[in-house]
């Protein structure tokens, strides 16, 4: 779960990004940090860039495939 430390520097939002999946090696469409649905496991990703590959950690069978979700996404 991602942290922080002040929240005056967060927003709220409800925007559609939050609700997308994508997939191992697609392209990134929001910069910011992404949660694996799965597992949990976190990372940070910038837009344009490829997701991070299927081999880049695993699932077993009770997880399911790896699909990240944008959770804090950078303002630019």
């Amino acid at each position: 779960m991602a942290l922080y430390k002040n929240g005056n520097y967060l927003q709220q939002s409800t925007h559609a990004a939050f609700d997308t999946l994508t997939g191992p090696g697609q392209q990134t469409p929001y910069s910011g940090l992404y949660r694996c649905d799965g597992c949990g496991h976190e990372v940070a990703a910038n837009q344009g860039n490829p997701m991070p590959p299927q081999n880049h950690h695993q699932h077993n069978s009770t997880q399911g495939s790896i699909r990240w979700r944008l959770v804090v996404a950078t303002a630019s």
